[in-house]
């Protein structure tokens, strides 16, 4: 009796027969299942992104001959915490939300070309985590692959000037932050010639979100020298494709210092000083109104617009600004009149010059004892021309009575002497 006889007329013969049977059917199905889904596979990717961009999770089907009946997805975020079920894809019924609506998810593949991509818009942190696409194929079943999504977050940069004023401690001149970074932030600095007069610090802080806030601060000492010049924070975050850089000029806040007054023209006087911020300007005049129609005021500039006595008085120009404020004096002194001041030069000048002449006449009498020539013939040209005085009346030239030693003189002037 054959193998097949027996099993059918012996119960445990049977049972065993029949327990044979099945595993066999079973491992059959299985290397028919093996064979059909070796070159099957599910493939995603590594997806980074910046906040507020739009992601693509990509999820494709390959190398299969199998009837696709559903495409599912899901996720585990920093949002939510647990594998959650949010999206499928039916071929009748295409995309629906499960478990809550999100319009920022959007179905972007193809069923028919087993494509399961999805798009997602307006990336935040907490989006950030792992997603899982899943294929369900008949007779082999799902299939899934599962996409991580990375979000790098810009920083927030600022700068924030620290106002100080004139002084020999060091104090924190400008401040950068890169506040919220993901990853955290490079912050370095360029001073340019002030690199041996300040001084850096960087600090770091993390908060519960993934973010870092990178600060950094510039030291110095607060002097003139530093004052107004410019330095630069460069920022470098992997958020950003280029470097950001913020330019700032350095303020040492000081009150008006050395007020001088100088003549710029003819009436024309300026104020000048040094201040940080530039300082506001005040003219007045001391003990008396200001002669408002004889003056012009501009800022730091007064002009004399009339050139006479009543400007006369001491003027004050006061230098302020919110730190402090000093003064200079100003005194003007103008003649009462042109023609004065011309006869009193003329004057002057014919004093200097008789001076001058009397002066010689002496020193050459002294010597020589007699007067030069020149003074000779100018004492004898006196009494001649006091003789006639020309008159500009009708009235005829009257004589002039001169004394016995003018007679004799006129004659030996008027009559040669006869030859011996």
């Amino acid at each position: 009796m054959d193998g097949s006889l027996r099993c059918a007329f012996n119960d445990t013969l049977w049972t065993q027969c029949f327990s044979r049977s099945s595993t066999m059917h079973l491992l059959v199905l299985i290397l028919i299942l093996s064979t059909v889904t070796e070159g099957l596979k599910v493939i995603g990717g590594n997806i980074t992104v910046v906040q507020g961009e739009t992601a693509i999770l990509p999820c494709k089907l390959v190398d299969t001959a199998e009837p696709l009946t559903q495409i599912s997805w899901q996720k585990m975020t920093r949002g939510k915490p647990q594998n959650d079920n949010f999206y499928t894809i039916l071929a009748k019924n295409g995309p629906q939300f499960v478990n809550g609506r999100d319009d920022r998810f959007a179905f972007v593949g193809n069923f028919n070309e087993n494509d399961g991509s999805l798009e997602l818009s307006n990336t935040t942190l907490m989006d950030e985590g792992t997603y899982t696409c899943i294929f369900t194929l008949f007779p082999s079943g799902n299939h899934k692959t599962e996409i991580p999504l990375n979000l790098l977050v810009p920083p927030v940069i600022s700068l924030k000037d620290d106002p100080v004023t004139l002084g020999d401690e060091e104090v924190s001149l400008v401040t950068c932050t890169a506040a919220g970074s993901r990853p955290p932030a490079e912050v370095v600095w360029i001073t340019g010639t002030l690199e041996e007069s300040v001084r850096i610090t960087t600090n770091y802080s993390s908060h519960a979100n993934g973010t870092t806030t990178t600060v950094s601060s510039l030291f110095g000492i607060p002097t003139k020298k530093i004052n107004g010049h410019s330095v630069q924070c460069v920022v470098t975050s992997a958020a950003r494709l280029d470097k950001e850089t913020l330019n700032f000029n350095i303020q040492v806040f000081f009150p008006p210092m050395g007020v001088n007054i100088t003549e710029k023209s003819q009436g024309v006087f300026e104020c000048l000083t040094e201040a940080n911020p530039p300082s506001t300007f005040t003219w007045q005049r001391i003990s008396q109104p200001m002669p408002q129609s004889a003056v012009k005021v501009e800022g730091a500039t007064l002009q004399l617009l009339s050139m006479t006595s009543n400007l006369n008085g001491l003027y004050q120009c006061e230098a302020s600004n919110p730190y402090g404020s000093e003064h200079s004096h100003l005194y003007v002194h103008v003649n009462s009149g042109k023609g004065a001041c011309t006869a009193c030069w003329t004057i002057l000048i014919i004093l200097l010059i008789l001076i001058a002449f009397g002066a010689a006449a002496a020193w050459y009498y002294y010597k020589y004892s007699t007067f030069p020539s020149a003074l000779t013939r100018m004492v004898e040209w006196i009494p001649r021309q006091r003789q006639q005085v020309p008159t500009d009346s009708d009235e005829p030239t009257q004589a002039v009575p001169l004394d016995a030693g003018e007679q004799q003189a006129a004659q030996e002037g008027s009559h040669p002497t006869p030859s011996q």
